[in-house]
């Protein structure tokens, strides 16, 4: 289990430059979003919540994207991971790999699943299967992004690939404003079952109703998870700045302390930041 004295993470954050065509899934509800978001906006916020740094992850389903937060972490070092994107079903992933080789911050890849048609479908895809299995040979994290109807599919899926860490988004996205908490939970406990697979406590504040969440609403999902996964396999992330479409940067952290502040310091620090060092290989070193 992870010391107290690991880095204190932020591991699931974005940025971008806006551009409507790039972005399709920021719609018209969401007019807070349609703005640039740089490490610059960031750093104040990592601050005054006693981060030392960050795992950026990508937002939109192009190389290209992958190759700016690369470059983003070279000017802002304590971007400590880059999660980027890649087309796992691609005949050349292996040259596409070799051509990131020498960026050894790149620690892992996501797709939005969710997005897909038929995100179960997608999954079984020998393409797909044969591109994870490429990244797993090679060290490299793959982050599953679904909502919670998915999960028996993701299920499936992480029992076919366990051969390095798989990390699930959001917790899986239960359906919050339904209050489909034994429902989620029912499908998430075989998947949290898998000892390789471990998620973020992020994204929840935004599965909730935008402008009248409670605390109260969305601690039970936070401490069924702590039960199912254990802290050792669950990482903060803020999901920034999606987050912003519900809650402050502060509030999104305070939510989190609800569950944490009744933990010892061991356990803290692994969800605080312990975990995330250990997933994606980051060095416990402050800079």
């Amino acid at each position: 289990m992870s010391s107290p004295h690991s880095l204190r993470l932020d591991a699931h954050q974005h940025f971008w430059r806006y551009d409507a065509a790039a972005y399709p899934w920021i719609g018209r509800d969401m007019s807070g979003l349609r703005q640039d978001f740089s490490p610059d906006d960031l750093r104040p916020l990592l601050d005054a919540g006693g981060f030392d740094g960050c795992i950026a992850v990508q937002a939109r389903a192009c190389t290209g994207e992958t190759d700016q937060l690369l470059q983003l972490a070279q000017y802002y070092p304590w971007i400590r991971a880059v999660v980027g994107w890649v087309d796992l079903c691609a005949r050349d992933l292996e040259p596409s790999l070799e051509r990131w080789a020498q960026a050894p911050v790149l620690r892992g890849f996501r797709h939005q699943l969710q997005d897909e048609s038929s995100p179960a479908d997608f999954m079984q895809k020998p393409e797909f299967q044969r591109g994870l299995a490429t990244l797993q040979r090679r060290g490299l994290v793959y982050e599953v992004l679904v909502k919670a109807r998915d999960l028996g599919a993701v299920t499936e899926l992480c029992q076919q690939h366990d051969r390095h860490h798989l990390v699930l988004d959001h917790l899986g996205k239960p359906d919050v404003q339904a209050a489909d908490l034994k429902a989620w939970a029912r499908q998430l406990a075989p998947l949290a079952a898998l000892p390789h697979v471990n998620c973020k406590l992020s994204g929840l504040i935004t599965e909730a109703h935008w402008q009248d969440w409670q605390s109260a609403q969305l601690t039970p999902y936070l401490h069924v998870a702590l039960e199912l996964f254990g802290p050792e396999r669950l990482m903060f992330g803020s999901d920034w700045p999606v987050c912003l479409l519900a809650s402050d940067y502060s509030a999104t952290c305070t939510l989190l302390d609800s569950l944490t502040s009744t933990l010892g310091p061991t356990q803290q620090a692994a969800i605080w930041g312990g975990t995330a060092c250990r997933i994606y290989n980051i060095n416990g070193a402050t800079q």
